[in-house]
């Protein structure tokens, strides 16, 4: 090859080299969207702080979601979304109801809807799941059927909300975790949660609630992946394992506030706004 077709050459191999060697550009990480100037919590008894550690009735100042009793140790999702903008300050709104099943949900999200919110927690289906018996328990047909209706309720009346589904706590964690408790065990008897925690149930029942309540958690999944402001925790709640610590010696069923505090911290870290805290 002639020398000034080599030295012509040269060039453009030296910069095909230099091109490879540098890094592919990559797509700049996702952003949170900015924090909400209201918020509402869908659900029960766990939303509403039940028997937390005060009284044996809604303490729903210290709830992992809209919680805002200041120096309780749990810092909520609004106490943080506060942080990140004082806007929301003042419009946190505790739509759950204690012993409320997947049929309240949607009467739930229509109190969101009338309340314009912009931000909305579920956490449902304990109460599905303790019925007097494993028997009784809401059909996973039914239980997707309240849902769904919620969920498109939101979706209609709020279509810029974001919205945080969780997952529904082991309930069979909370049954080998005290089983061996007597004070748990006789708080049990007086009817906390028959289908998983009654002294006389088999292995066989307390599984079939356990078989259950995974069905929930994935008709949640479901649900929520069918809207794109709808985030699901990947079943955070559901596989953490709580200690004794962190449940109510009230009634040795709902959080305590220790329990509270983890489970805000848990669902904060899954939400939208995670990684800003």
């Amino acid at each position: 090859m002639p020398k000034v077709a080599r030295f012509l050459i040269l060039p453009f191999v030296v910069l095909a080299a230099f091109t490879a060697a540098q890094p592919v550009p990559t797509a700049p990480p996702p952003t949170s969207p900015p924090p909400p100037a209201s918020m509402a919590a869908l659900g029960d008894s766990i939303t509403r702080a039940l028997a937390v550690c005060c009284s044996n009735g809604d303490n729903s100042r210290h709830s992992w979601s809209t919680g805002d009793r200041p120096g309780d140790g749990v810092a909520s999702h609004y106490e943080r979304l506060t942080g990140l903008d004082p806007t929301i300050a003042g419009r946190n709104h505790n739509n759950a109801i204690s012993g409320s099943t997947a049929r309240h949900l949607p009467g739930q999200a229509e109190m969101a809807v009338e309340q314009n919110v912009e931000y909305v927690t579920i956490l449902i289906g304990a109460n599905d799941l303790c019925a007097s018996s494993a028997a009784a328990m809401t059909s996973e047909a039914e239980f997707a059927s309240h849902i769904n209706a919620a969920l498109a309720t939101l979706a209609r009346g709020l279509p810029r909300a974001r919205i945080f589904v969780g997952s529904i706590p082991d309930l069979y964690q909370l049954w080998k975790a005290l089983e061996n408790n007597a004070e748990a065990r006789d708080a049990w008897s007086r009817g906390t949660c028959p289908s998983m925690l009654s002294a006389g149930n088999s292995e066989e029942q307390r599984q079939l609630v356990a078989g259950r309540e995974l069905a929930y958690n994935r008709t949640l999944a479901r649900a929520c992946s069918r809207y794109r402001n709808c985030r699901w925790d990947n079943n955070t709640v559901h596989d953490f394992k709580f200690s004794p610590g962190h449940v109510s010696v009230l009634d040795y069923f709902h959080p305590s506030l220790e329990g509270q505090a983890r489970l805000a911290e848990l669902t904060w870290r899954a939400s939208w706004w995670g990684d800003q805290q």
